[in-house]
């Protein structure tokens, strides 16, 4: 799973399709509503605001 930046977007979805062979889901943060879990307040790879959600 990763919560990414957009201008992290494209390395997430490689890195995914790299590890588990298939293409993933992907959902914008601001759209999705998970009851226990509460999203990173940066990008997996840098400081910035995450957009997007990619599992």
């Amino acid at each position: 799973m990763y919560v990414v930046c957009r201008d992290h977007l494209e390395r997430a979805l490689d890195e995914f399709v790299e590890i588990y062979e298939m293409p993933p889901d992907l959902y914008e943060l601001e759209q999705v509503s998970l009851t226990d879990w509460a999203a990173p307040t940066t990008c997996t790879f840098c400081d910035k605001p995450p957009k997007y959600l990619v599992v």
